[in-house]
């Protein structure tokens, strides 16, 4: 595995009174992609949330590498951990609906302060065509897909080292969801590691290097992404697929 750029070690959360992850540990490498994958309510959004400073452990930590140093996280506030180079994209896009595409695009850069904004904003029509064509008109217009493909690259002007996607495929058309996986690869293949919360588990087995499996708040599984997807309880829960006993497969629990 490649030098971590995100290790989370032993987190325990809580939402109000229900504790909602428990001794959550998982790492994601320097260029990777790594899927976290678990039903709805298994704890994948909080996660992220953690991650991203929206909730806080009671326990356990979290750690960030810049580079230079290891930082711990949960004692930052989300526009610091921003600063650091985590953008998160959040479940249901979330983009401001009565501001134009580009407003939304330069929404994403309010932490920035260089002068190439307009430069990243032309790069990113350039990774999505449809926002280029679509600039002026308000985001609350466009249809799910492309409002996925703004709140992408609005995450993406923050110019972060890590991008948290939560279920980038939710609601969206099959050929439409083809288009935003072969995106995730590309941004990946640009220099940015992605970390990909995703309920569609045979697209994210497909993408990502390595994949865990959240149940009920704990890590269930995790290994190689090619070995999950032969493994049979993750075939049949996740999959909808069923194997044979003697199949041969090969797993990492």
């Amino acid at each position: 595995m490649p030098d971590a750029l995100l290790e989370v070690d032993s987190i325990n959360v809580w939402r109000g009174a229900s504790q909602v992850l428990h001794d959550v540990s998982l790492s994601v490498g320097e260029g990777e992609i790594v899927a976290l994958l678990g039903g709805n309510g298994a704890g994948k959004t909080s996660t992220l949330a953690t991650i991203s400073g929206l909730l806080h452990p009671k326990s356990g930590d979290i750690r960030f590498s810049t580079g230079q140093e290891s930082i711990s996280l949960p004692s930052l506030r989300p526009d610091r951990i921003v600063r650091l180079g985590i953008a998160h994209s959040p479940e249901g896009r979330q983009i401001f609906g009565g501001l134009s595409v580009v407003e939304n695009l330069r929404m994403g850069a309010f932490l920035r302060h260089d002068k190439e904004i307009d430069a990243d904003i032309e790069r990113f029509y350039e990774l999505f065509p449809i926002l280029g064509e679509r600039a002026e008109l308000k985001a609350g217009q466009l249809s799910g897909g492309e409002q996925m493909m703004l709140g992408l690259a609005r995450a993406l002007m923050s110019r972060p080292r890590l991008l948290m996607l939560d279920e980038p495929s939710l609601g969206l058309a099959p050929q439409v969801i083809d288009q935003i996986f072969d995106r995730i690869e590309e941004i990946r293949a640009q220099g940015t590691t992605v970390f990909l919360v995703e309920q569609n588990a045979a697209m994210a087995l497909e993408v990502a290097d390595r994949a865990y499996v959240i149940e009920n708040g704990r890590i269930a599984i995790s290994g190689e992404a090619r070995q999950l997807a032969e493994d049979p309880s993750v075939r049949k829960a996740y999959l909808g697929i069923e194997m044979s006993e003697d199949a041969p497969v090969e797993t990492t629990s």
